[in-house]
């Protein structure tokens, strides 16, 4: 059995522990990078298993892959993959479920706590001296707001979602929950144009699909109130970019703390990478990245790996 891994520096091997996918299969090639299709033809025509994080696997490629017997996804997205295609070629796809749910839920906070405690203009106004001129011990230019009794809404209420929730609910915070589009209406879920007026805090954690993408738009930030923030670690296509831009020049959102862009990494001229957007934080989709979860993320593909070969494969996502 040969494993090959395409985009292996995307988890960061500097630190990380291969030895449990060394354990399942004793054969790997592993690539830092595979940029073009043509590379990925190549270098998975004679594996069993590949392992993607970003790579796209399309229909052709995969109609080129006559070993293949297992494709697995290190992360927990599958939009890179031709799912259909592979099902209808016998090659189940497993994606890692959970990995990172500690390491995203303090993200979450992360930005949250930033954007509401003002942290990015108080440390500038201290590094260009407008605390040392304040006449007495404080500076009051940016006032905050605290968490406590205000209203989260979560889009999304998986592992992470709940992760989220159970730590806003230690804040004192209220609880809002999105119904999923298209589904049977569940009587703790509230429809989304409900919602969005009702919340102060927005946190994505829905999966990118048809249903979803561009869900944040310019009439769904419409209803949200002025003073609002979004928060988004989810998957880029789910906001529409240029409508969040908009909203915040324009005094329609609060703020908005952003993880994960429609286009990674972004162009110079990509819309939220403008440098007079107010009250916007933009990190570089990092809130899954904490040592711990990567070396857990290893673990689960391995994990993953060694079910199949037993014959009793798990995190099947393309009804294999």
């Amino acid at each position: 059995m040969i494993g090959v891994f395409l985009d292996q520096a995307t988890v960061h091997p500097e630190d990380i522990d291969f030895s449990p996918l060394e354990n399942v299969l004793s054969q790997w090639s592993y690539y830092p990078i595979t940029a073009s299709d043509k590379e990925v033809i190549d270098r998975i025509k004679h594996a069993d298993v590949v392992i993607t994080n970003k790579v796209v696997l399309t229909d052709f490629i995969l109609s080129q892959a006559k070993h293949l017997k297992l494709i697995c996804i290190a992360a927990t997205g599958t939009n890179n993959i031709a799912l259909e295609t592979a099902y209808n070629l016998g090659i189940p796809v497993c994606n890692v479920p959970n990995y990172c749910t500690a390491s995203v839920t303090e993200h979450v906070f992360t930005l949250i706590l930033a954007l509401t405690k003002r942290l990015n203009p108080l440390i500038q106004a201290v590094v260009h001296g407008a605390w040392q001129k304040s006449p007495h011990f404080t500076l009051l230019d940016f006032p905050c707001r605290e968490l406590k009794g205000k209203t989260l809404g979560i889009i999304g209420y998986g592992e992470l979602g709940k992760s989220v929730a159970r730590v806003a609910q230690a804040f004192g915070m209220n609880i809002l929950i999105a119904q999923r589009a298209n589904s049977p209406v569940q009587r703790d879920r509230i429809p989304l144009k409900n919602l969005l007026p009702q919340v102060d805090i927005l946190s994505l954690h829905c999966p990118l699909t048809p249903d979803t993408q561009g869900l944040i738009n310019k009439e769904t930030l419409g209803l949200m109130r002025s003073n609002a923030l979004l928060i988004n670690t989810a998957r880029g296509g789910i906001v529409d970019e240029a409508a969040l831009v908009h909203a915040l020049r324009n005094g329609k959102l609060g703020g908005a703390g952003i993880d994960v862009l429609s286009q990674e990494p972004p162009k110079d001229n990509h819309p939220l990478l403008a440098p007079d957007i107010p009250n916007l934080i933009l990190t570089p989709h990092v809130a899954w990245n904490s040592r711990e979860a990567r070396q857990n993320l290893i673990y689960q593909v391995a994990d993953n790996i060694q079910n199949f070969l037993m014959r009793a494969p798990k995190n099947i996502v393309n009804k294999y």
